[in-house]
């Protein structure tokens, strides 16, 4: 059996693996991937100096995608497994302090939203405002949600509703929460013993419809592609793909692997299914994927990482990063697996 606190150690692992697997790849196409990198990204890089993002940063260098489910990470364990719109903007106003990820890895939405965080703006209005479509429907929420669903082990519901609270301060539309959800949502399920990825992929999907009917009702509703009916689509075209990098190439061309949640979300859990579920094989993907790489990536890993725990993450892979970000994974889950929450009676695996 594998334990919970291997789920969750392997799901950061994993996220943190392909957050920095994906950084030198990030808004790169695949045919530009191949041409630089090789055939699949399965080695560590130091960005090229044209890298929009990451030039400048080391081989096996984190990002700000997992460098925000760090943070998300400690304020559960912080605060006993809850979090606030409050904690959330104390959080991206904390990380704006870190120059080694602020502000040339902040997206849009988050830097608007930590201009007006840091003016004394309330989290509930911020997440919220705007007037274009683009804001707020990025994959910002959910990029760093995963620790959502590993505090609610088993708990989808439990896990969308954590996962709402994050993207208030920043990502408060019915795309940015949907897209959150989804991946809390499937973490969570993954963090159940004897799981697959059927189930996985289900609880995605009803996490994407639950957190759009939160985002819509309780934030702003933009419009947009239903972020549960492209992670069927994703799925479809893994499954009917003839191996896994032609299932790269055509979730790339007809999902997306770009900023918007409606991307990059159903585009993780396509990636997801494509490599099996396989922790490694499922961060090669998001990396050779291009567009969003990073990002796609820590979403994707962190559900196959606490579907297999850490025993199923290359342990050379996991030592590189970890020294290359000075980071001890292993406390933070010790840490994090003792503030979990599941549901009475939940088949979930032991704690230790």
């Amino acid at each position: 059996m594998t334990t919970l606190l291997d789920r969750i150690h392997g799901s950061l692992a994993a996220a943190c693996i392909a957050d920095a697997l994906g950084a030198p790849t990030e808004e790169r196409s695949i045919p530009e991937i191949r041409r630089l990198f090789g055939q699949r990204v399965e080695g560590f890089h130091a960005p090229l100096p044209d890298a929009p993002y990451a030039a400048g940063r080391g081989p096996a260098q984190i990002t700000d995608d997992s460098s925000q489910m760090l943070l998300l990470a400690e304020a559960f364990i912080a605060n006993g497994g809850e979090v606030t719109p409050e904690v959330m903007a104390g959080l991206l106003i904390a990380w704006s302090g870190n120059p080694d990820y602020f502000p040339h890895f902040a997206g849009p939405t988050t830097r608007q939203a930590i201009a007006r965080l840091k003016a004394g703006d309330d989290p509930w209005d911020v997440g919220k405002a705007g007037n274009i479509m683009s804001q707020g429907a990025s994959n910002g929420g959910a990029m760093r949600v995963a620790p959502a669903g590993l505090v609610h082990p088993g708990d989808v519901e439990g896990a969308v509703r954590a996962a709402h609270l994050t993207c208030v301060p920043s990502h408060h539309t019915n795309i940015g929460v949907a897209g959150a959800a989804a991946i809390a949502a499937a973490t969570a399920a993954a963090c159940v013993d004897g799981t697959d990825l059927f189930h996985v992929v289900r609880a995605a999907r009803h996490g994407a419809e639950l957190g759009e009917r939160l985002g819509s009702e309780q934030g702003r509703h933009v419009p947009g592609p239903s972020v549960a009916q492209r992670i069927d689509l994703a799925v479809t075209l893994a499954v009917e793909s003839r191996d896994l990098d032609d299932a790269i190439e055509r979730i790339a061309a007809v999902i997306g692997t770009g900023l918007p949640a409606a991307e990059a979300c159903p585009a993780a859990i396509g990636l997801l299914v494509a490599a099996g579920g396989d922790p490694f094989t499922t961060a090669v993907a998001a990396a050779t994927a291009g567009g969003d790489s990073d990002t796609v990536g820590c979403m994707a890993a962190a559900i196959a990482g606490a579907l297999h725990g850490i025993d199923a993450v290359p342990a050379e892979a996991l030592a590189r990063v970890e020294q290359a970000n000075q980071l001890d994974l292993a406390g933070v889950a010790a840490r994090l697996t003792a503030v979990a929450r599941p549901l009475p009676g939940q088949n979930v695996a032991a704690r230790s």
